[in-house]
This record gives structure tokens, sequence and C-alpha cells, in this order.
């Protein structure tokens, strides 16, 4: 149960390059400056001697196991590490267990770190509750999905929430910089060309633990860490990619042209190439999105909804695993049936708008229900569409200079087809043909 930091675990085996670089201190932690602030939370903790009780939330390789380590190195406070993975109930008792004995007879607290505590069911949730309570431990839980769908109450209710934020490139590169120069890292012995760095950036997506592992496994091949070294030592070729350059335009161009011309396949080749070249999830997302209502439109209406939620998806899980909820959206977009009416509608209304075809909205749609608005005529005459069959009426509802204009030009496309047909109906019942 005592953690891998121990001197004799260390002693025994040699640790990987991301145990050897963890920080000691809060100042050398890389990255999440808003939880490491002079005044945060975090730090106040950190500095009283109290225990406390922390839910550290964000993604993989985002420093969660390390906050926990300098916590508890800087507090000087025991460190145990319970896997919510394989642990139960029984070993978290035991851990507690131990926590209490050595309390109760030296005075020293430790720090319990239970790592993917979301995996804990309530009954072993509930297992930690009384050593929060009466703080025999310092309890610190790590999860990647959010603590407030997975997590009980009234072990979220006794605890702080930080949120931690995928870290940037320029904090992986600084992650990669220190550890080719300091001492407990490669200590100068190796040297990597800046377009190595680069890769190995692109390759971490935001994940120092990634980025660390990866520039470990290229030190083992050759003290002169180039490219292509770093490619036969993690088997991933170099994606020639620059996302403020030209290949940044011409791969989503060419990712949503394939979506468009329905080539699944050809769509999927430019989501890998941009994934594998790291870029911005999020973007990538929001392409998609837009795409679903651009192109796909009411040919097939569940398409935005599988946008949305794997944008949401993607937000709240990062990658690696929000390339398979992007996967999913893509191939959604690139096999529905093809529309882009509703682009066209609003483009034509937003068109005549700005020609100054703008008109006075008809009297009897205007709001009456403040006070005066029928002396103004305001409401007059309105037809309410619920009081007749079918729910409609005729009666007026565009301004007139506007009132002839077609906006909304449905395809024969999928679902828009029935659409279409009921469209048609209903504005030729509305203006009288």
């Amino acid at each position: 149960m005592e953690s891998l930091f121990d001197s004799a675990a260390e002693e025994a085996t040699p640790q990987p390059l991301a145990v050897r670089m963890r920080p000691r201190t809060l100042d050398e932690v890389i990255g999440q400056r808003h939880l490491l602030g002079a005044g945060t939370p975090l730090r106040r903790l950190v500095e009283s001697e109290a225990p406390m009780s922390l839910f550290l939330w964000g993604p993989p390789g985002t420093g969660k196991t390390t906050l926990a380590y300098v916590v508890s190195n800087v507090t000087k406070r025991r460190f145990v590490e319970v896997s919510a993975v394989s642990a139960g109930v029984k070993d978290v008792r035991a851990a507690i267990e131990v926590a209490k004995r050595e309390l109760g007879m030296s005075g020293r607290q430790t720090v319990l770190f239970v790592d993917e505590v979301h995996r804990f069911n309530k009954a072993q949730q509930d297992a930690l509750l009384p050593a929060v309570e009466n703080r025999w431990v310092t309890f610190i839980g790590a999860t990647t999905e959010n603590p407030f769908f997975s997590v009980i109450s009234p072990l979220l209710s006794r605890s702080l929430l930080l949120t931690l934020e995928s870290l940037t490139d320029d904090d992986v590169r600084a992650v990669l910089e220190r550890a080719v120069a300091d001492d407990r890292g490669l200590g100068g012995r190796a040297t990597v060309a800046p377009e190595a760095v680069d890769h190995l950036v692109r390759l971490a997506g935001g994940d120092a633990r990634r980025s660390l592992t990866y520039l470990e496994a290229a030190a083992l091949l050759s003290d002169d860490i180039t490219v292509e070294v770093v490619e036969k030592a993690v088997d991933k070729a170099a994606v020639r990619y620059d996302r403020q350059g030209d290949q940044h335009y011409d791969v989503i161009s060419a990712f949503i042209k394939s979506m468009r011309g329905s080539d699944a396949d050809a769509a999927l080749h430019y989501l890998a190439r941009m994934i594998e070249a790291g870029e911005d999830p999020r973007f990538i997302a929001r392409r998609i999105v837009i795409f679903a209502s651009e192109d796909v439109g009411l040919a097939d209406p569940t398409c935005l909804q599988t946008a949305v939620a794997a944008a949401q998806a993607v937000q709240l899980i990062g990658l690696p695993e929000g390339q398979i909820n992007l996967a999913h959206a893509v191939l959604h977009c690139a096999l529905a049936p093809k529309s882009n009416a509703v682009v066209k509608a609003i483009g034509a209304a937003i068109g005549d708008v700005r020609r100054g075809l703008i008109g006075q909205v008809p009297g009897h749609l205007r709001d009456a229900h403040y006070q005066g608005a029928a002396k103004l005529g305001h409401g007059d005459g309105y037809k309410y569409p619920h009081d007749f069959d079918h729910g409609l009426v005729r009666q007026d509802y565009a301004p007139e200079q506007v009132r002839d204009r077609r906006y909304y030009e449905p395809t024969k496309h999928g679902g828009e087809g029935v659409l279409a047909e009921r469209w048609a109906r209903i504005r030729d019942f509305l203006r009288g043909s």
C-alpha cells in the first residue's frame, strides 16, 4: 500500500522517467496556473497542517497523481495510493486502519490517494466517508469523469473539487526540456533536435506523462534524438502538419469536402491525420457540428444531435478516447443524406434584411401583453392556430415587403423529403394558393 516513492523502492527498481521527473514542490509543477497561484485554495491547504479532502478532475496526463504526491511531499505526510480499478472495500478499510494507527502512535498524517475514484461503486465510496469525516486521512481522489455524476454526494460535499486543464503545447515542451537537462532525467547526456521535440509535443496530445514515456523510449535508442529516432522508438510516423499553416487549412478543407461527398473512408483518413498531428479535438468537433446543419440539415435531423453529443463527449473525456466519439460523428455525417437547404434559407433571409427588406411587424402579431397595447391595436385580429383544425389558420405572418419571398426550399433527400411535401401544403394554404 505504501507509495512507490519510498527510498527503498527507488533503490530496488529503476523508476520510469515520468516518475523520476515528478515535481517535488508546487512551484515545480508545470501548467494548472489557475490552481497554483498565490492565495489559491490548493496553496492555502498545502501550507496549512489540517487534513483535507480533495477531488482532482481532469483529462489523463494533466498532473492529478503529481499534485497528490506534491501535497504529500510538501506536508511531510505518508503517501498511500489505492487504485479503484483493482482495489475493493477491504483494501480501502485496511489503508484507513493503518493511517489511523500511524496517526495515533506518531501523529503522522497520511495522504490516501485513490486513482480513478469514479470506478468505485457506492459501497466502496461509502467506506471512505468515516475517514474523511473524522479526518483520519487527507483524502485525494482523482477522476477523468464528471464527479457530479460518478461520486456520491456526501463524499463530494465534504471535499474541495479542483478542475485540471489539458496542458498546452508550451507546457509539454517545458516538461520535455526540463527532463532533458535535469539530473533526475537525462541529465544533459542526450541531445534532442528541435524537430524531434515538436514531434514529441504533437504525440503527447497535452499528456505530460506520455511525452516523457516517448522521450525515454527514444533515449534508449540513441543519445542523439532526431525525428527518425522518435518515429522508430514509438512506432508513429511524424505527421507533417502545421496547425498555423497550409496543412491545417488543406486537411480540414479535405475533411469537410470528403464528408460532403459521402466518402466515409476519406473523411476518417483526414480525421486520423488531424488527431495524430495533435490538432485540437475541440476544433475538429466544432467543424463537425457546423457541417451537420450546413450540409446535412433536415435531411437527417439526428445528425446535429450526434455532432453536438460528440463535441460534449470530447470536452468531457478528451483524447485518446474522444477520437471514438469524433469518428462516430464523422461516419454519421458522411453517410447521412445531404441537404444545404438550411444554410441557403438563412443566407437568403439575411440577404434580404441587409438589403433593407424589413417592413413593419403586422399589427395582429405584435406584443399585446403590456398595458395600453390594445389601444394601439396590437394583437387585434390575431387568430390562435390551436383553435383551428390541424393547428393551421390563414393569416399574414411576414411583413408585406417579404410576404411572397421563399427562403426555405427543401430537397427531396432523406427525411427532408417528407418535410418538403408538408411545407409545400402549408405554404400553399397560408398564401391562399
